[in-house]
């Protein structure tokens, strides 16, 4: 948890109260069904926590935004951001209904009113959001495919042009290739100076 406040020390008390409340929560859960790797959990806060913020370090979400959590397996990136960014509205989707179980129940009980999570893939979803967001959900040529009809061009509220937003690690030289002249990748060890941060990126797509 000192983690978080070290890196946004502006939360308010209540998102403080939220994001303490979220290991325990999970390793409950964890105990049930298996979420999170159990390794992983012992470094949650900056493995899927902080890892999620990331995206929250890079853009600022403004009020009455709508993004999609494609692939959310325990609801990370999603989770995160909707406690940091309340007034938006978040649709979490996976094609385990197990984990969408866990992302309700947890969105339950911390008091997440913006959030509503839906067993589906991500060629069923049909709606439109200003961005689409992920981790290490899918190659990016495959995910682009499927969610450029998610993302809306009727509007533009945001700071970035509408688009794709994932987190993703390793050599992305091929992954990026095909988007050399629009994509954006930043490293995420700029952000957070924790040494498991190397070589993990943002990837920005307009679409």
């Amino acid at each position: 948890m000192e983690l978080i406040k070290k890196y946004f020390p502006n939360i308010t008390d209540k998102q403080a109260e939220q994001f303490g409340k979220l290991k325990e929560l999970y390793d409950d859960w964890n105990s049930k069904i298996n979420v999170i790797s159990r390794k992983d959990m012992d470094n949650f806060y900056e493995h899927h926590m902080l890892h999620s913020l990331a995206i929250a370090h890079e853009i600022k979400f403004r009020d009455g935004s709508k993004i999609l959590d494609l692939g959310t397996g325990g609801g990370f990136p999603g989770i995160p951001l909707a406690i940091m960014f309340p007034q938006c509205q978040f649709k979490m989707i996976d094609r385990t209904g197990k984990k969408i179980l866990v992302v309700n129940e947890v969105a339950k009980a911390l008091g997440l009113e913006n959030v509503k999570a839906e067993q589906l893939s991500g060629e069923e979803e049909k709606g439109k959001y200003d961005f689409v967001v992920s981790r290490a959900v899918m190659p990016l040529h495959d995910l682009v495919k499927i969610i450029k009809k998610n993302v809306d061009h009727k509007r533009q509220q945001n700071s970035l042009p509408n688009g794709l937003i994932c987190l993703k690690g390793g050599d992305l030289n091929n992954e990026t290739r095909p988007f050399k002249n629009i994509v954006s990748m930043t490293d995420i060890h700029d952000m957070f100076d924790e040494e498991w941060f190397k070589e993990k990126y943002l990837i920005y797509l307009p679409l």
